[in-house]
């Protein structure tokens, strides 16, 4: 089975996020646990636990993964604001548990001016530390790919095996690979050949067996911009035949993949994404 799906809303209850998705055929699905621009969150209460179980259940063999608070940055230089996002990473992290989602995304981290290196390494001390906490945890963590914007850190794919190097085990960790994040960071995607010469140079630096979840996004800047905006499949900067490869790479068959363009409430713009990535794979593949 393809999984293939969109970043759902949780609107009106955790379980309302696969029931949007299964209304549109998602077979994977991104969410938010909680309010991504809040630091207070009340706990998850039994009852919605078990309602998000038992409708994820009733869904089928699907993916369902996490996306942590774009609040929270790792990297940070400032003493309080790293504590206050350790300790919100930590959360996130136990609610994916509680939910038994496959994985939590993360945005690596800014260095706000402090360099790279050093942002690095305390990011990848803060996530040692939360798997240490949950030393038992079958969420696995991945690092996704940045567009480079401001000093955030992810951008280039020596970050990245940095990060899965020096954060942890080697089971308990992965990548997110952002479509319009790579490109955007200054890797080329927009030919089959430039898309196998992407992946090429992220196999040579990181290894393809690491990505464990894609963001498919097309990119309403240019390459190299280092600017974060998505846009619809095939209507920005990179293109169709980006997609094309991606859909049809075998090596990525059984990974899921979702959707971040832009979209209303009545996800005729999902339906129009997912429509066109479809089309973009090969019938007998």
């Amino acid at each position: 089975m393809m999984l293939l799906g969109a970043h759902m809303s949780i609107a009106g209850g955790l379980d309302k996020a696969i029931e949007r998705g299964q209304s549109i055929g998602c077979t994977a699905i991104q969410i938010f646990t909680k309010n991504s621009n809040q630091w207070r969150t009340p706990p998850l209460r039994e009852g919605e636990v078990s309602v998000f179980k038992t409708r994820r259940k009733s869904w089928g063999a699907g993916s369902v993964f996490a996306h942590d608070s774009y609040l929270i940055n790792l990297g940070s230089p400032d003493e309080v604001l790293y504590r206050r996002s350790l300790s919100a990473f930590q959360d996130e992290y136990d609610r994916c548990e509680t939910l038994g989602l496959d994985f939590l995304v993360m945005h690596p981290g800014a260095h706000v001016g402090a360099g790279e290196e050093g942002s690095l390494a305390q990011i990848a001390r803060a996530v040692k530390t939360v798997l240490h906490h949950s030393p038992k945890g079958k969420t696995l963590i991945l690092f996704e790919t940045t567009a480079g914007q401001g000093s955030n850190v992810g951008h280039r794919f020596e970050h990245l095996h940095s990060l899965l190097d020096e954060s942890g085990p080697p089971e308990r960790l992965g990548v997110c690979f952002d479509t319009c994040h790579v490109f955007a960071a200054g890797y080329d995607l927009r030919t089959k050949k430039a898309y196998e010469e992407t992946m090429k140079t992220f196999d040579a630096t990181v290894g393809v067996n690491r990505i464990k979840a894609f963001h498919l996004n097309d990119s309403k800047k240019g390459l190299n911009c280092h600017v974060d905006r998505h846009e619809h499949i095939g209507k920005g900067a990179i293109g169709l035949e980006a997609f094309r490869a991606l859909m049809n790479d075998k090596r990525f068959e059984n990974i899921p993949k979702v959707l971040e363009t832009p979209k209303g409430e009545d996800l005729e713009e999902d339906i129009m994404n997912l429509a066109t990535l479809r089309r973009l794979v090969k019938k007998g593949r």
